[in-house]
């Protein structure tokens, strides 16, 4: 197989450092894109080439994927890893935050697929591949814009798929469930931070430990999902969905056949 060249953004933790480092031992080129660089000195050992991108800041991005044009030719692959998890009531949260979460984790892998895509139609083959969750599946207390994020990714992945297949191009996304990783760590932080001294307070509190717990004992590698992105980057015929981690097709199950009334049941005896 001819060696793919990939970009990957948020690349210097979790699930985007072990997809780099999967696809490496494959022989691609990788470039790893993340703000900071200083993270990924061990990608960059391993052979991947870094870029230092904000997926909120457009001159980055811009300035990025014309550097990997210039040097490569082409962008194969391009991986939207890039997000982040702030958990709090909507009463609590402040809409600079909830912007801030939709530019991160909506607005920054729209933006990276516009200036990834006209090279790969141009070409009549490329691959974009969306990391979602299955928190585009279902709700929960407390994770408001996260959730609105997640269900957001889900339908523009799924547009896009349909928009772009004419020209060669294929769209995937990759549903992870509770995977080890700093994540649950940073949301549930900002739980308990947009929650004190609120009449939230003893319900975040519940669910902080109820993550801990969960994430803690059942949580999923990150080398579970980067199997997952290597097999939708360089398969012939990749899927159009991929659901990897503790929960990932379960919740998603519960929430298709359950009423809503019974759902909701569920979810708050399990914060209760």
């Amino acid at each position: 197989m001819t060696p793919k060249v990939i970009l990957i953004t948020g690349a210097s933790s979790g699930i985007g450092e072990a997809a780099a480092r999967l696809l490496l031992e494959k022989g691609n080129t990788v470039y790893a894109a993340a703000r900071r660089l200083e993270r990924m000195k061990g990608l960059e050992e391993a052979g991947a080439r870094l870029v230092r991108m904000d997926v909120t800041d457009d001159n980055s991005m811009k300035e990025g994927v014309e550097r990997i044009l210039g040097e490569a030719g082409r962008i194969d692959v391009l991986v939207n890893n890039a997000g982040y998890g702030y958990f709090g009531a909507l009463e609590n949260v402040s809409m600079e935050e909830a912007r801030r979460q939709f530019e991160v984790n909506v607005f920054g892998l729209a933006r990276m697929t516009q200036l990834a895509l006209p090279s790969m139609r141009e070409r009549g083959d490329g691959r974009i591949i969306n990391v979602a969750s299955m928190a585009g599946h279902f709700c929960e207390p407390h994770g408001d814009w996260y959730h609105a994020t997640k269900y957001s990714v889900v339908a523009l992945t799924e547009c896009l798929r349909q928009e772009v297949r004419r020209f060669g191009v294929k769209v995937i996304k990759i549903e992870p469930g509770a995977i080890t990783s700093e994540w649950s760590d940073i949301a549930m932080k900002h739980l308990l931070e947009s929650s004190r001294g609120t009449a939230y307070m003893d319900g975040a509190s519940r669910q902080s430990r109820i993550f801990s717990l969960c994430y803690g004992r059942f949580s999923s590698s990150p080398e579970k999902v980067a199997r997952c992105i290597c097999h939708a980057a360089l398969s012939r015929r990749p899927r159009f969905t991929y659901r990897r981690g503790f929960g990932s097709s379960f919740m998603p199950f519960l929430k298709t056949v359950l009423p809503d009334r019974c759902f909701d049941a569920l979810v708050a005896r399990f914060f209760s």
